[in-house]
């Protein structure tokens, strides 16, 4: 069992709470992070490539055993408690559920259709991920809670597995049509690293940060609005394009390719596939630049993403645009972009370390100046992956 000692003060929180709650310590605490995608942006449903990082905002979980087969859970951000059989989500799904209990339930659903046998529990669970931001509060919660019930049920802790029924819980129980990468660096997330995920065959790879950066999240403060019918196009435009190249997925399209070809598609057709090819090719450059530890090289090809989503693919938004424009001014910062699915949200920006609570002040002020709008910034580590954290 990999145990770390991690103090944090939703740790004490979730830890004090359970304790007043039950009489005793709890036997276990977990925690799960979000994450952010430094590039790599509408290439998973193409079968690309992506380069997210675990981020230190995560869901915590403290827990112990119980000697039923019911789960009972309060969440603290929600102000809500949830109880349920274990023999109550054996069945079939039936319809789809909302709320953040559900995704409880879904857990628990899936862990069970895949064949382990689990044993109640009761817990307290907080986080400090902002819900709506696109930072992956969800896939979060559902590796804590994985991490939860082979914790107290004995299982090994297989990350690339867990992952993969995290995802199905997403998109069987809750019913959101998500792809893999938010649960697989929330269970696989390395500390000092991003994680590069092939979207095909689901490898990955640790990747260190250059050295002497940081990463900034820059939320907008504004949420996405008909992003659903949106990317439905978006896939469905990449999916054309695929056929005309006669490829299963524009990951088989390389930039050579798509250069000596491009003029069979029509101008829009052509802008789309265009982003996905280069964003495929921008993601392995940035994995490269990585290694060599080249911040600048890495923040130029997270410019070239921004523009490339907001001209090719237009997914990007004024309040996004505005954004990276304001990052971009600083001298601190080496390159910004627009992260998540788009239309609102978050951008990211990769900094000098030393200079980013300066820079996130200076940007906060900049964007404030420019909407009207008081955004949120965080300054962020990369962390490890789900886990299980020491009591004291």
């Amino acid at each position: 069992m990999a145990v770390q000692h991690y103090d944090d003060p939703i740790r004490r929180k979730v830890i004090n709470d359970f304790e007043q709650r039950f009489g005793a310590p709890p036997s276990v605490v977990v925690r799960a992070p979000g994450r952010v995608n430094l590039i790599g942006e509408h290439t998973d449903y193409n079968e690309g490539f992506v380069l997210p990082m675990a981020i230190d905002r995560a869901i915590w979980i403290a827990a112990r055993l119980r000697q039923d087969r019911s789960v009972m859970c309060h969440s603290l951000d929600f102000g809500q408690a949830v109880e349920f059989s274990l023999e109550s989500v054996k069945g079939h799904v039936s319809d789809r559920r909302s709320g953040w209990h559900e995704y409880l339930r879904g857990i628990a659903w899936v862990m069970q259709q895949a064949g382990y046998h689990l044993r109640g529990w009761e817990g307290v669970v907080a986080g400090d991920i902002p819900v709506g931001a696109g930072l992956s509060s969800s896939a979060a919660l559902e590796m804590a809670t994985a991490r939860v019930f082979a914790e107290l049920s004995g299982l090994a802790w297989d990350p690339p597995t867990m992952a993969r029924l995290g995802q199905r819980a997403e998109n069987e129980w809750v019913g959101v049509n998500c792809g893999i990468m938010d649960q697989m660096i929330s269970a696989l997330g390395k500390a000092g690293h991003a994680l590069l995920i092939d979207c095909r065959s689901l490898e990955t790879e640790a990747v260190p940060l250059p050295p002497g950066t940081a990463v900034v999240v820059l939320d907008t403060a504004t949420r996405r609005g008909l992003v659903g019918s949106a990317y439905n196009e978006r896939r469905a435009q990449c999916e054309a394009a695929a056929r005309l190249f006669r490829v299963p997925a524009l990951r088989d399209v390389s930039v050579e390719m798509f250069a000596l070809h491009a003029d069979k598609l029509d101008e829009l057709t052509r802008r789309r596939a265009r982003h996905v090819v280069t964003e495929n090719a921008r993601t392995l450059q940035a994995v490269e630049a990585m290694r060599q530890g080249d911040a600048v090289a890495l923040g130029r090809l997270m410019n070239e993403s921004h523009a490339s989503l907001r001209d090719d693919f237009e997914v990007s938004s004024k309040e996004l645009n505005q954004m990276v424009q304001c990052a971009l001014k600083e001298p601190a910062c080496y390159g910004a972009r627009m992260t998540g699915a788009g239309f609102g949200g978050c951008a990211v920006a990769l900094v000098r370390a030393g200079d980013a609570y300066a820079f996130a002040a200076s940007v906060a002020e900049c964007y404030r100046s420019a909407t009207g709008i008081a955004p949120n910034i965080y300054v962020c580590a990369a962390t490890n992956g789900a886990e299980v954290i020491l009591l004291s």
